[in-house]
């Protein structure tokens, strides 16, 4: 029997905000792509159904972004796919706590990047979680 060459998974960053809303109210806005631009600043002003996709317009050209079936799980995770054939897997969960829910984001260090591109990605994220605690909590 032939083995499988086994990688080694890339570094993870769990990156979470607590949020003074209702899981299942804050999943039903979260989980609308429509509601993604006002939140997730890269995919900001640039989201659109184009042919029955959803397209991010990025730095390295059009994106398409798939997003998780709805759920009653709190499972809100999407993919990006970069025209280089790149595809990047976000894993997002809303989680019930008390009255309110956590939001947690999970991001993936990309192969090559140093340890401040990493951080600089962290940073990015909890000031996208920041604007979507803002508006959940507006509900």
């Amino acid at each position: 029997m032939r083995s499988r060459p086994v990688s080694t998974p890339n570094q993870t960053r769990h990156l979470s905000v607590c949020v003074g809303q209702d899981a299942r109210k804050a999943c039903a806005f979260l989980s609308r792509p429509e509601n993604f631009p006002q939140w997730a600043s890269g995919l900001a002003e640039s989201l659109q159904k184009i042919g029955g996709e959803w397209v991010a317009q990025t730095p390295e050209g059009p994106a398409k972004v798939r997003f998780s079936e709805p759920n009653d799980l709190g499972v809100l995770d999407h993919w990006v796919a970069l025209q280089s054939g790149v595809e990047i897997y976000v894993p997002l969960r809303i989680i019930a706590n008390g009255s309110g829910c956590e939001l947690v984001l999970t991001i993936f260090r990309r192969p090559g990047a140093t340890d401040e591109q990493f951080a600089a990605d962290a940073d990015w994220v909890m000031r996208d979680l920041q604007a979507a605690k803002k508006l959940l909590e507006k509900l």
